[in-house]
């Protein structure tokens, strides 16, 4: 009502969010949810369109404005229409249209006191009209219900909409607004709800919309209840974080996405040194609220990992938000910088080393020449020092498990990783996208590919889900399945050369070569439709010009490449030349040997006595068993 009241105060014009935030939550700290929240009950109550609305029109980056027409006519309605009660000050009467499609009009006239202006009450007049307008939709709406069931009970049954029920005990973290009044602090308030998030996720039986679907509703105009529906979560932690210096207010507020209630809010006001416990508290409230028994010390959990020094864990923020900085892809350097801040601050901060050795790691694997091995060498370092110094923290794990996987060819001390990571945090979602690719790598399908779906649960709005997904299913040769995951990441992102890349192969390993084609010429510039360009060519028939991408190839890649050549070189049926370049691979230690045991694209070398050597030498465990 406070905000229907506030755009016909200023009917036609635009009002922004933080206008409305100032007038409706006066001295309440609130986040822009609350606006969005309000204006799609008002929405909904009058039953209008947001993309060709009637009563509310959303100005994208500028706040919202009342399309529909106030007016006060000039004289009153007849006496009879409308009985006066005895004691009935001056009416007012306010006309506006009541469906938008008939062109019908609604007349509310409301006794207000003779000490109120002419205009309050019209915005009296007004706000009861919304009441109005939802009760007769919310009856005629049940009327209609209730002859079909009389006439048509399937009918009925199908018009009853599908009931929203989401898994126990699931939590969206959504990025906490940024109340400090200075844009450059927005890393700091998404870096605390990061935190927060992963720390949530320390608690057993709490599952919790992994970081990149909870983050793609920033910025949006979207209410609690399609955000929860579309993340498959039961409830929402939402909140604002206001910094000053040294010092953080944070007003987190936790609401029931199936109700709308709100369960629970605080307001905490901490020194940035303070940060972790402030995170241990917002995890019992949470936990509290939605009645999740805490397994174990959550505390300790939490902080044995961080640092009470503000300013390495305002470093480490920075090092967070440049992983994701452009659409997800990591500014490695920018990052490292960060982590090595935050260490040189405290030497302790085990969060910090295992960040920085899952960069270094993600560093080395774009790198080329001796920048790859260095790399590697101090991700391990990085790795076992979090480890040292935080035990039970899943990160350290997970980043020492990626160095065995990609750096050693490790893969029997990967997988003790990988399992000791999800063992400590079943719900981190960036591990089970990791060994559910190492599980396919290794031979152990299945359990890849449920992975897999798993991360894809907790993380539905992420392209790298669906990309996990599909390669999963297209290293287990079933490709037509791959081609759907595909699509699904390239909805989210349609230009990502890489994803139509890994789709123009999954149509060559359906023979559809023509298709193949199609998917890898739309982005030609790429080293994965080059190679996917050269080995769909050489099958058309097209060999200078498989010849041609293989060439681009190996000025865009080096020796860095060997890997690729060796499988482009068998697809050709060039087993010789595929051998000396996995020769070549296996000298230079390429990370893209992981794949050689299930990599479709070296089925014509399988039977060869030097692959079979190769093998051997990498040690791919015959059975490992279920992480």
């Amino acid at each position: 009502m406070g905000v229907l009241v506030c755009l016909a105060r200023r009917a036609g014009e635009v009002v922004s969010v933080d206008d409305l935030l100032d007038a409706v939550w006066k001295d309440v700290v609130v986040t822009q949810h609350s606006v969005y929240q309000a204006v799609a009950v008002l929405r909904r109550s009058f039953g209008d369109d947001p993309k060709a609305p009637t009563y509310i029109d959303n100005v994208p980056r500028r706040g919202y404005r009342l399309v529909a027409p106030v007016a006060v006519p000039a004289t009153s309605p007849p006496a009879q229409a409308v009985a006066e009660p005895a004691l009935a000050q001056p009416s007012t009467t306010v006309v506006i249209p009541a469906n938008a499609q008939s062109g019908t009009v609604g007349i509310i006239r409301a006794p207000v006191p003779a000490s109120w202006s002419l205009k309050e009450g019209v915005l009296v007049a007004v706000a009861l009209v919304i009441f109005a307008a939802a009760a007769a939709y919310l009856a005629i709406g049940k009327l209609r219900i209730s002859k079909s069931a009389v006439s048509s009970p399937t009918v009925a049954a199908s018009a009853t909409p599908t009931a929203f029920s989401p898994p126990a005990h699931s939590i969206a973290v959504l990025p906490f607004v940024n109340m400090s009044g200075d844009k450059e602090q927005e890393y700091f308030s998404d870096g605390l709800t990061e935190e927060l998030l992963n720390s949530l996720a320390e608690i057993d039986g709490l599952q919790v919309a992994a970081r990149t679907s909870a983050f793609s509703f920033k910025g949006k105009d979207a209410d609690i209840g399609t955000i929860a529906r579309k993340l498959n979560v039961g409830a929402v932690l939402e909140g604002s974080v206001r910094r000053s210096g040294n010092t953080v207010r944070v007003t987190p507020q936790l609401i029931d996405a199936v109700t709308g209630f709100h369960l629970w809010s605080h307001t905490y006001d901490r020194d940035l040194g303070d940060v972790l416990k402030l995170e241990t508290e917002i995890a019992h409230a949470v936990a509290s609220a939605l009645k999740v028994s805490l397994l174990g010390n959550i505390a300790n959990k939490i902080e044995a990992s961080g640092t009470r020094n503000g300013v390495a864990f305002d470093a480490y923020l920075r090092g967070r938000m440049a992983h994701a900085a452009i659409h997800g892809a990591p500014d490695y350097q920018t990052e490292i910088a960060a982590y090595t801040e935050a260490i040189a601050l405290d030497q302790e901060y085990a969060a910090a080393f295992a960040s920085r050795s899952l960069a270094l790691s993600g560093y080395a694997s774009e790198a080329s020449g001796a920048g790859i091995r260095e790399s590697f060498d101090k991700a391990r370092a990085d790795a076992q020092r979090a480890i040292a110094l935080a035990p039970n923290l899943a990160d350290g794990h997970l980043a020492l498990a990626v160095y065995f996987e990609e750096g050693m060819l490790d893969f029997t001390q990967a997988h003790a990783e990988y399992a000791r990571a999800l063992e400590l945090a079943p719900g981190n979602a960036r591990a089970l996208i990791d060994y559910a690719s190492f599980s396919v790598y290794v031979g152990r399908t299945e359990a890849g590919i449920l992975a897999a779906r798993h991360a894809v649960q907790l993380d539905p709005l992420s392209r790298n889900s669906y990309v996990n997904l599909g390669q999963a299913l297209y290293l287990a040769r079933r490709p037509e399945q791959a081609l759907g995951a595909f699509q699904d990441a390239l909805t989210l992102d349609p230009e990502d050369p890489g994803v139509r890349a890994m789709r123009g192969l999954a149509h060559y390993a359906l023979g559809d070569f023509q298709s193949a084609r199609a998917a890898c010429e739309s982005k030609p510039d790429h080293w994965q439709s080059q190679e996917c360009l050269a080995v769909t060519y050489d099958k058309l028939g097209q060999h200078a010009n498989a010849e041609a991408q293989l060439a681009k190839l190996r000025v865009a890649l080096g020796d860095s490449g060997a890997y690729q050549y060796a499988a482009i070189h068998a697809q050709w049926g060039n087993r010789q030349k595929a051998l000396e370049w996995l020769a070549t691979a296996m000298r230079l230690r390429d990370p893209g040997l992981e794949n050689l045991k299930t990599d479709p694209l070296m089925d014509p070398l399988r039977k060869e006595s030097r692959f079979q050597t190769m093998m051997r030498e990498l040690k791919f465990p015959e059975s490992i068993p279920q992480a």
